[in-house]
């Protein structure tokens, strides 16, 4: 399964941060804000990943990440010179997608939970058309909404309904197969001038072949697309590391214990930050490796 990282838009209810640079980029907490939508593609075991990002946001990533070849992975770049809704990421992405099995998630979305890497393999392993995921929020009409069966089943997608169905939100995380590319192609632009994502998940709908995902009360769900969310996601990110000792989002640490680089190839990423609290975590991960536990690897997710 390859992987999409969508990191562009213009993010206008953070202006003037994103002023000077992709949203995707500023801080949240510890780290940049795409480590945590990164780091959930990576514990899915995706290894190939894209980023599609503004043009002039493109040299920034390259920066952070290179060719991924530090994290054991392949990360390519595409721009994507002005936003035309979600749905273009596989438009913009289709040479990477290449009629493969395919994982798209936002750029400005967080995901912290147990039992989150298993569900996102399974999901993976099962997958037939696409799969969307479900998280109950209290306020449904802000986002698109999963309206389901008596049983569970999904029936229905509804876009920020005025009175919604259900509140079983959905969240910026898709796993799709590879004729998404063509399902894309066929659609016809809102009335924004968008590819709506909603528009794809329904045609798979339509087809019986989009199945729904139920993320779990231990599960959390933050975006950061604007000042006050971003506030909240930092504190929610700070609040965890600090209580349980452990680092959301960090690639360093997922890439060792999912085998894409070596221990020592996870000390010598750290050493780099070894003035930052972040890099002598990510050094004494790699110190302790040997002693996790196969039960604490078990339930970390990692493989």
């Amino acid at each position: 399964m390859r992987g999409i990282v969508l990191a562009g838009g213009n993010g206008t209810r953070l202006q003037p941060l994103s002023f000077v640079g992709s949203k995707q980029l500023a801080p949240c907490y510890d780290k940049p804000i795409i480590y945590y939508p990164l780091s959930m593609l990576m514990l899915a075991g995706i290894s190939e990943v894209l980023i599609i990002s503004r043009p002039d946001d493109l040299p920034q990533f390259r920066r952070l990440f290179g060719d991924g070849s530090d994290l054991g992975m392949s990360i390519a770049y595409t721009a994507q010179d002005e936003p035309r809704g979600i749905a273009d990421a596989f438009l913009v992405g289709a040479d990477h997608i290449r009629g493969e099995d395919n994982a798209l998630i936002l750029g400005d979305n967080l995901f912290h939970g147990a039992n989150l890497p298993s569900l996102l393999r399974r999901s993976a392993a099962k997958l037939n058309g696409c799969v969307l995921f479900g998280h109950h929020v209290a306020d449904p009409e802000r986002f698109g909404v999963a309206e389901v069966d008596d049983e569970g089943r999904l029936v229905a997608i509804e876009e920020k309904p005025d009175r919604p169905r259900s509140n079983l939100a959905i969240p910026g995380l898709y796993f799709f197969d590879g004729g998404v590319v063509d399902v894309a192609k066929r659609l016809t632009p809102s009335a924004r001038g968008e590819l709506e994502i909603t528009d794809v998940l329904r045609a798979y709908l339509a087809e019986g072949r989009a199945d729904l995902a139920w993320l779990g009360r231990g599960v959390t769900w933050l975006d950061t697309g604007t000042h006050e969310s971003l506030l909240e996601a930092a504190l929610f990110v700070r609040d965890v590391q600090r209580r349980q000792g452990t680092r959301i989002g960090c690639v360093e640490e997922i890439a060792m214990h999912m085998g894409f680089i070596t221990p020592d190839d996870c000390y010598r990423l750290g050493e780099r930050m070894a003035s930052s609290p972040y890099g002598r975590y990510v050094m004494d991960c790699a110190r302790s490796y040997e002693k996790v536990p196969a039960s604490a690897r078990a339930a970390a997710g990692w493989t």
